[in-house]
């Protein structure tokens, strides 16, 4: 210490600090653990909220896990409920009876490609002309539709109640609605315009109605043009699976069949009762099905009456439709979920059912979710590398067997219905599979997106693609010049 050159100012310090520093070794000492205390604080702080970061994803996960888990076990029971189990089909045997009044609305937005072939089946169909009539639902279309009506209509007197809507709330709901306050009948049937039923299927749609306890009535669809393209095929075998294995299977488990808005009908007391027709709902038949279900109405699945439809035959068309369904579905689940949680009349078995069914449309978000939430821990956990390959094993283990189950869905509706060879297309479903999810889960965030900025939901009219008429009877549209007597009623 001797040796340092006398500096005036900063060597005086030093020269002192270390004599203090000489003299008080404690006081270097905890300094020193004060400073390492405050960073191993900070350092254990950071690891703290890692670990809670992590924690926290782990719980989602895992609840993620356990709903997939669910769904799968769900597809497994139907499918094999629909192969081994004991099939109620209770009101087929109906042949001859006093059969009430009808009327079948077809609703019908720009369908001029489309509606001839509805209307010319339904005048052919094996239901009472006195106890039958046909009302087209034409909702502010600016094509031909109201024309093509007009001259059908002519040409059968007595036989159609026109309903001209030229103004309103736009949707199928709210049109259906305005209609079926001008309906005096017992049972309401509905059909979209590009649907063309079977001849007995009236009389198979109207006698569950004998069973005082049925609110609604749901047939089953066939797509018409199943052989245009993949993807019609591939929706010929969705639309397989989802009616020839899942709603039968509810069917016969005595669970919760759908009411899918057309193909089907309601009771029109029942539908009263419930306050009718939501017009503000995109998917107005699973709000119908619902709120049937919470006023104690039962909903009836009929898998032998079948009707055909025209699937879509372009990608696009199919995201639209599937992205309304999507949007529709989950408007009515956030309406419907918690009432249907704490209605005490219903059954826990339908209560149970009607959960799962109202949340079909959150899983492939979820799935989405609980896939970005494995790659981040598998990759963030290397301390914990077991943690990181089960989280990993979990979600490609689900994506081998529960979106294997709704493929055996499938090949089994396949195999119900005869056709065999329809089963070779499976492989290729898992191209629909990521196209619907990726849909599903745009149309959740834009549905979420239009929630908090407050906007309102819009209904799309899904895109036909006919060009020739389905059915031989299209000679019955008369020329523009034509004038009979008779016109029917017409209620605008």
């Amino acid at each position: 210490m001797d040796s340092w050159p006398d500096i005036p100012g900063k060597a005086t310090a030093c020269r002192r600090l270390a004599a203090t520093m000489a003299r008080r070794p404690v006081f270097f000492l905890i300094s020193s653990l004060m400073a390492a205390a405050g960073k191993a604080q900070a350092s254990s702080l950071a690891f703290s909220a890692r670990t809670a970061e992590l924690d926290l994803m782990t719980a989602i996960l895992a609840g993620i896990i356990c709903l997939l888990v669910i769904y799968t076990v769900r597809h497994y029971l139907f499918t094999l409920d629909r192969l081994f189990g004991r099939q109620r089909q209770p009101y087929l045997d109906i042949e001859q009876a006093l059969w009430p009044t009808v009327v079948v609305c077809v609703a019908a937005h720009n369908e001029e490609r489309v509606i001839a072939d509805a209307l010319n089946a339904l005048l052919e169909v094996d239901y009472p002309r006195d106890k039958l009539v046909i009302m087209p639902v034409n909702d502010r279309s600016s094509d031909g539709t109201r024309a093509i009506i007009d001259r059908i209509a002519a040409a059968h007197p007595g036989r159609f109640t026109l309903f001209h809507r030229d103004s309103g709330r736009p949707g199928k709901a709210a049109a259906l609605r305005d209609a079926t306050e001008r309906i005096q009948a017992e049972i309401v049937i509905v059909f979209d315009a590009d649907y063309l039923p079977a001849r007995g299927l009236i009389k198979q749609l109207v006698a569950p109605f004998f069973d005082p306890e049925v609110g609604a009535i749901m047939g089953r669809v066939v797509p018409i043009n199943a052989g245009a393209n993949l993807l019609t095929r591939l929706l010929d075998l969705e639309r397989a699976g989802g009616y020839q294995v899942d709603q039968a299977a509810r069917m016969n488990l005595g669970l919760v069949p759908q009411y899918g808005g057309t193909v089907g009908g309601v009771r029109r007391c029942a539908l009263e009762e419930i306050g009718g027709w939501n017009s503000d709902m995109l998917a107005e038949d699973t709000d119908v099905t619902f709120r049937l279900l919470q006023h104690g109405w039962k909903t009836v699945y009929q898998n032998r009456s079948e009707c055909y439809e025209e699937v879509p035959e372009a990608w696009p068309v199919r995201i639209r439709q599937i992205s309304r369904w999507s949007r529709g579905h989950n408007q009515v689940m956030s309406r419907n979920l918690m009432r249907l949680l704490k209605n005490p009349r219903i059954s826990r078995r339908e209560r149970a059912d009607g959960v799962l069914l109202l949340c079909v449309f959150v899983m492939p978000p979820l799935l989405l979710i609980g896939w970005g939430i494995t790659i981040i821990q598998f990759f963030m956990t290397s301390h914990q590398w077991l943690f990181g390959w089960l989280a990993l094993s979990g979600i490609v283990g689900y994506g081998a067997f529960g979106t294997n189950a709704a493929f055996f869905e499938m090949a089994a509706a396949t195999y119900l219905d005869g056709h065999r060879n329809r089963i070779r297309l499976l492989p290729l479903s898992i191209f629909g599979f990521l196209v619907s999810l990726t849909a599903i889960s745009r149309a959740a965030i834009a549905q979420l997106l239009d929630a908090l900025c407050k906007r309102e939901l819009v209904w799309h009219k899904t895109e036909r693609f006919r060009m020739a008429p389905a059915t031989p009877a299209q000679e019955l549209i008369l020329p523009r010049d034509s004038a009979l007597p008779g016109l029917p009623v017409e209620v605008s």
